[in-house]
């Protein structure tokens, strides 16, 4: 365990990546970033812990990791190291910065909230190819902004829980979900203390339905209440969805 904790600040392109994770056979960002690392730091292995899973397609926008290491590393040597990992990575992966924060500071449980928007194009383009779902169907989509707010007046989401996922707890507080039209696109937008996993497709997945009539708002409640993940809708592709920002508090800087 290293005496010195360092943020890394990112962006990645999920379409080429089984998500962040690293795992066996799989390629992942955090496989990448850390076989970078181990080269620059001059072959000493450093471990990342990222601020939460991706599954595989999924991009994000503000992403954030951290390890520990032994030296410490000054301003002008942690702008070193982002010019250096920027030469090496792929193209679908943008290292924005590197700082030090306190020592007990964790990637994933300092964080206070995380965003997420989900892109959904309404045209046939052809340059949303991998960063949108293709939907261009007719959607109700006052309802659906109806069935978005409802979701903040709830806390536990089994309902949209991925079966056979090992949490301590289904409940989240939900700060924002809506949905937004810009140009071709129609963007879901949710913010959260945390998220289950594949929880923000389900949601959207969900959501979609009601916008296509499939759905009603009573029914919608009771799935909120009552409903398990088989009463809600069809998880939408991953391509979509971005991992917008995630929220830290601001003295965690040193």
């Amino acid at each position: 365990m290293g005496n010195y904790r360092y943020f890394l600040k990112l962006a990645y392109n999920g379409s080429s990546f089984h998500g962040w994770q690293a795992q066996k056979n799989a390629h992942s960002v955090q496989q990448e970033i850390e076989d970078s690392l181990f080269f620059i730091l001059g072959n000493r292995k450093v471990l990342l812990t990222g601020a939460g899973r991706t599954d595989s397609g999924v991009h994000a926008r503000n992403y954030y990791a951290h390890f520990d290491y032994d030296s410490l590393l000054v301003d002008s040597e942690l702008k070193q190291l982002v010019y250096r990992l920027n030469h090496i990575l792929p193209d679908s992966i943008a290292i924005y910065e590197a700082f030090r924060v306190k020592p007990d500071v964790h990637s994933r449980f300092s964080a206070l909230s995380r965003t997420y928007h989900y892109y959904i194009c309404r045209d046939y383009d052809p340059f949303a190819l991998g960063i949108s779902y293709r939907l261009t169907i007719p959607l109700n989509i006052s309802l659906m902004n109806e069935a978005a707010s409802m979701i903040m007046n709830y806390t536990n989401f089994t309902c949209f829980a991925k079966t056979g996922a090992q949490t301590k707890t289904n409940n989240c507080i939900i700060y924002q979900s809506e949905w937004m039209e810009k140009d071709n696109y129609l963007i879901y937008k949710t913010k959260a203390n945390r998220f289950l996993r594949n929880m923000v497709r389900a949601m959207t997945g969900t959501l979609l339905d009601i916008g296509k009539g499939k759905l009603s708002l009573e029914e919608f409640r009771i799935i909120l209440e009552k409903g398990s993940r088989s009463d809600a809708g069809q998880s939408v592709p991953a391509c979509g969805l971005f991992l917008e920002d995630i929220e830290y508090p601001k003295e965690i800087r040193l």
